[in-house]
């Protein structure tokens, strides 16, 4: 096939679009992160869309060589690639936020609404990039017997490009400059080889504009949902989207990801929160006779717990164990996470205790991704290392985040707390947060009402009510283990079922 001294080389053609193809998909995740979550489900409706376009687009990229081997065509079809990419970002936004409110009005769960979303924004791109591989190999195969050969080559080097797009992407262009950008800078690279393939000078300006997209202000990624509030701050972490609101009172939240659930909080003139953060100040209790002397916070976030115990208990040093190193800053930042006896740990929940020697008298689980629960933080393995990592005597808390009027999750994690630690006892705080309470030593309501009288005054009230609540855990649940734990499984049908009741 003739070519152009400046056409650009395949093997280049199939690389660039490589790099496209598969930090597509690293990018559509972070995309879709905000409003359905960045759980195993969401990367799995991603990562299967992706595979599905491209084999249609293999196969249909094939057929359309045969009929038409040109490489005005190639390039046309990258060109095209290259703009639909392009207008990913752009059209997302308004897609999915009209999206995630139709899937929140029936609670039809993240599966559903990011599995159409990935098809409609992302599918179609991917489709036309897949056609790349199959028409240039058409087009470099002369004879029969340099077919493997060529054929070889050409994928190798659309292989690599999509290595080099998947660690470009999640390493680089994503903490850098962002998801939006992040397509563009794709869509950039595509049109750019396309142009210089054509070499048609009216064409020209269509790198220009997809460069000048670039410096469009990215503005708000999703705006506050009540008319009171505004958005101080928002950010795209390594890990997730969140983002800083504040009311007309001045109090604060910080919102990860969906947004449906607020993580951290800092209302004006008190250091409580008239919520769950609130039970971690009065639990202890339940078991000890004493503040604790150090406590671990696994999912500190913007420190809600941690500055209310430098108020309450001034002397109880506390390890704030955050994942995620900027919803630490975001804390000290705006939340005023403020405890001369905080140290914060950059970690993971479970390899920071595994790594530490320290001992602690309480150990707080908080650590979700809404709705669900990381797999590894609700296993028999998980609390036997948190059981070794107590002082005699000592507690653990977990937050169970559930749907309202949703109890298997509950069930399940009381269940494999109880394979473990000699008493675990519930307090449903919230409609949908279960405070579960475990330990080896004795523990009852009762012991937290005889240690009301010694609390800080502002306490007194929530511990009252939390003992009215205390009891037993829930029977039934299975135990989950490092091999078998389906908790995004177990979330999911709890929605459905949710659903299914029509909020009765």
């Amino acid at each position: 096939m003739p070519r152009s001294r400046f056409a650009p080389p395949l093997g280049l053609v199939v690389f660039v679009v490589g790099t496209g193809s598969l930090g597509a998909e690293i990018a559509a995740a972070r995309l879709l992160a905000p409003y359905f979550g960045a759980s195993t489900l969401i990367w799995a409706n991603t990562i299967g869309v992706v595979l599905v376009a491209l084999s249609a687009g293999y196969w249909y990229g094939g057929k359309r060589a045969d009929r038409d081997p040109s490489l005005t065509g190639l390039y046309k079809i990258v060109l095209l690639a290259g703009l639909l990419t392009a207008a990913i970002p752009f059209v997302a936004e308004p897609f999915l936020s009209v999206g995630v409110r139709a899937l929140d009005s029936i609670s039809a769960g993240a599966f559903a609404g990011s599995l159409v979303a990935v098809l409609i924004l992302v599918a179609t791109p991917v489709f036309v990039m897949g056609m790349v591989s199959p028409y240039a190999l058409r087009l470099a195969v002369h004879t029969v017997g340099e077919t493997g050969a060529t054929a070889g080559r050409l994928y190798a080097l659309s292989t690599i490009g999509s290595l080099t797009g998947n660690f470009a992407s999640a390493l680089l262009l994503i903490p850098l400059i962002g998801t939006r950008r992040t397509f563009l800078v794709f869509a950039l690279a595509f049109v750019v080889v396309a142009v210089i393939g054509l070499r048609q000078r009216r064409l020209a300006l269509v790198p220009v504009g997809v460069a000048l997209l670039m410096a469009v202000p990215v503005g708000v990624v999703k705006a506050a949902e009540q008319p009171d509030r505004r958005v101080l701050h928002e950010t795209e972490t390594p890990y997730q989207y969140a983002r800083v609101v504040e009311d007309d009172d001045g109090d604060r939240f910080l919102e990860l990801n969906e947004g449906q659930a607020v993580h951290s909080m800092r209302l004006t003139g008190t250091y409580l929160t008239d919520n769950i953060w609130d039970e971690y100040l009065v639990a202890p209790f339940t078991v000890l006779d004493r503040p604790p002397g150090r406590i671990a916070i696994l999912g500190n976030a913007a420190g809600t717990t941690a500055r209310a115990y430098g108020r309450y208990f001034p002397q109880t040093y506390v390890d704030g164990v955050e994942i995620d190193g900027e919803l630490t800053d975001i804390g000290r930042r705006y939340f005023d996470m403020v405890n001369p006896r905080l140290e914060t740990f950059t970690a993971d929940a479970r390899p920071y205790l595994r790594a530490t020697d320290r001992r602690y008298d309480a150990i707080l689980v908080d650590a979700y991704r809404q709705p669900y629960i990381p797999f590894y933080l609700a296993t028999r393995e998980f609390f036997e290392l948190a059981q070794d990592r107590l002082r005699p005597g000592g507690v653990m808390f977990v937050n169970v985040g559930h749907p309202e009027r949703s109890q298997d999750l509950e069930k399940v994690l009381g269940a494999t707390l109880d394979e473990v630690f000699a008493t675990v006892l519930r307090d449903p705080a919230e409609p949908t947060n279960t405070l579960l309470i475990a330990t080896d030593a004795p523990a009852s309501a009762a012991q937290l009402e005889r240690a009301i009288p010694s609390l800080p005054e502002d306490l007194r009230p929530r511990a009252a009510e939390a003992a009215a609540r205390i009891g037993p855990r829930l029977p039934g649940g299975k135990v989950y283990t490092d091999d078998k734990a389906p908790v995004e499984w177990l979330i999911d049908a709890s929605i459905v079922e949710v659903a299914a009741r029509g909020g009765r």
